[in-house]
This record gives C-alpha cells, sequence and structure tokens, in this order.
C-alpha cells in the first residue's frame, strides 16, 4: 500500500493553530503517512522546532494586523477585501504545491484557501459563526454565508470540540451546523496527568504562570503591563512569552522564557496554582485537558476570545477581567 502524502497548514495567528496541530501530525506520523507542514511566522517555526525532521514550505498568509485599542471589529470589517484576496492567492499558491509534489490530503487550520479537487481536504475551525461587536451583530449572518462558502468547498470540516450542551465553544461552533461538519472533540498536544496535584503538594510559594500569545501589538502590550505590576506580586512567576527571538527580557525574580516546547509547558502548566492567558480557544482546550483553571484576559476588542471567556466564567472554568482593568 502507498504512503499517504499529507500537507498540514495552520494559520499564523497565534501560536493556537499550531499547538493543535501537534498531535495530528503526531498520528498521521504513526499511522505512517508522509507529512510536509506548511506556514509561515512563529506559527511554522513552533512545528518545525516540535518537528525538526519532516519537510516545510514557507507558504505566507493574511497577514493581518491587529489594532492598538479596541477597534477589532472595525479593523476586521475594512480588511475583508483584503482577507478574500488572499485566500484566493493562498488556493492559487495551493495548485502550483500540487503541481510540484501532489498531496493525497490536505489539513487547513483556519486557511480558508487550502480546497483542491485533487486531494482530500479537512478544513479545522472552531468558529463556523464569526462574534461581532453587539453594534455590528447585524452582519453576523453575512459574515458566516462568507465563511461557509469557503468552508463547504472542503470535504470534511472538523469541529475540535464536543458536540451537544457539554461543549467549549458555545455558540461559535453549535448555533449553525453545515452538512461537512464532524465533531472530533477538544485537540491538544497535552495529556491529562490526574497525579499533577499529588506531584506539587508540597511547594511552600505558590506558583504564578503567565502564558502570553497572540499578535502584535497586543501581546506586547499584555506583557509590558504585566512586567510593570510584577514587583508587587508575591508570587513566584514564569512568563512563557509566546514569541521565537534571540531578544531576551530579564526581570528580577522572574523567570522569562521566550517559548516552551510541548514536554516543558505541560509540566509548567500542571504545577502552577494560578494560570494568567489569553481565552485562545487551543488554550482553552489545553487547560480542560489537563485540568486547570485560569484567569483569562481577552485581547481588547476581540470578540471571540471576550466570548470565550464568559462562557468559561459561566461554566465556572475561569475568572475573566478586561485588559484596562486588570491587576
Amino acid at each position: 500500500m502507498r504512503q499517504k502524502t499529507v500537507l498540514v497548514c495552520p494559520l499564523n495567528w497565534g501560536l493556537g493553530h499550531s499547538t493543535r496541530c501537534v498531535p495530528i501530525i503526531k498520528e498521521l506520523i504513526n499511522q505512517g503517512a508522509e507529512v510536509t507542514i506548511a506556514g509561515e511566522g512563529g506559527s511554522l517555526e513552533l512545528l518545525i522546532q516540535e518537528f525538526p525532521s519532516l519537510s516545510f514550505i514557507d507558504f505566507p498568509g493574511y497577514n493581518i494586523q491587529y489594532p492598538d485599542e479596541t477597534q477589532m471589529a472595525k479593523t476586521i470589517a475594512l480588511t475583508t477585501p483584503k482577507i478574500l484576496y488572499q485566500i484566493y492567492n493562498e488556493n492559487k499558491e495551493l495548485k502550483k504545491i500540487m503541481s510540484a509534489k501532489p498531496f493525497d490530503i490536505i489539513i487547513s487550520d483556519n486557511r480558508y484557501g487550502l480546497w483542491n479537487k485533487n486531494a482530500k481536504t479537512i478544513f479545522i475551525t472552531h468558529q463556523l459563526r464569526v462574534k461581532s461587536i453587539p453594534t455590528l451583530a447585524f452582519l453576523e449572518p453575512i459574515m458566516f454565508k462568507v465563511s461557509s462558502y469557503f468552508i463547504l468547498k472542503f470535504d470534511s470540516c472538523w469541529v475540535p470540540d464536543f458536540d451537544g450542551m457539554n461543549n467549549l465553544s458555545g455558540d461559535l461552533s453549535h448555533k449553525s451546523i453545515l452538512p461537512n461538519v464532524c465533531f472530533v472533540g477538544p485537540i491538544s498536544r497535552f495529556k491529562r496527568d490526574s497525579s499533577n496535584s499529588k506531584k506539587h503538594q508540597e511547594k511552600k510559594e505558590k506558583e504564578l504562570l503567565v502564558i502570553l500569545s497572540g499578535p502584535e501589538p497586543q501581546r506586547s502590550i499584555f506583557e509590558q503591563k504585566i512586567l510593570r505590576q510584577l514587583p508587587n506580586n508575591l508570587l513566584n512567576t514564569t512568563i512563557v512569552r509566546g514569541v521565537f527571538t534571540n531578544k531576551k527580557i530579564k526581570k528580577r525574580d522572574v523567570t522569562i522564557h521566550n517559548y516552551l516546547g510541548t514536554e516543558d509547558m505541560q509540566i509548567a502548566i500542571s504545577k502552577a496554582d494560578i494560570i494568567l492567558s489569553r481565552p485562545g480557544y487551543s488554550s482553552i482546550m489545553d487547560l480542560a485537558t489537563i485540568g486547570k483553571k485560569a484567569i483569562f484576559i481577552p485581547t481588547p476588542g476581540q470578540t471571540e476570545q471576550e466570548y470565550l471567556a464568559k462562557i468559561c466564567e459561566e461554566k465556572g472554568l475561569a475568572y475573566t477581567e478586561c485588559q484596562s482593568e486588570f491587576n
């Protein structure tokens, strides 16, 4: 039987789209597939570090910049034509890649243009329905029709969540279901370990873990706010910056990492008493898998994170606060 060739391509919008591809890639390798990874920026760099022996393709994405303040919805609305143009551009680029090396399967994590009639194509998303700010809520049905148009071009759409009421994504994935949707359950690169709490019961100091993520400039804005407030913090603190850079930040009595691999990150999460994080959906799946609660600070103006933080708080999984008021 011929070895299957698979192209995996996550969106470079924070690191979450890449981290949740890690267990998928591992399973593909275990099943004997030949895996190639495509992407750009930190998203690609993460997978290079996790799978250095695989083949990689530089595949530019949408290059969307976050606003400095709370104008996310407005920014997305103004850049919609650019996004649509980029979706068709990446579809053209995929055709070139396929002509050079045909793939049997293409797995796209939120890259809407990676459908192709000559391969089995799978789209991964937790957000079938895009949330908008209340004043622009009337646009949600329109945005759903646009996203559905592209998602339905794929053979299958994997939603990393449970079907039914016991779910993590709420209306984002359960309000409107498409015919090619398959709920595959939460996907995390971590493993549940019920012994974690016992391993760390003898600690004398409470440990705070700060997990930073997401595109700039909001990642750095939040980082600087935390660093300014740390002198008043009496907890044993570790910060994971979520970046791939040679530039390092030093802070007295604080352990700072630019990035942690899968095993080290799970250890850091497991031993933390308090976790401070963005409520990105991949982070929510990771914490749910390990069995940890968190303090969530949504990226200002990012309606998806604001909504996810709210439903996690309602379920008793987290406490949430807006970035401007956080102390």
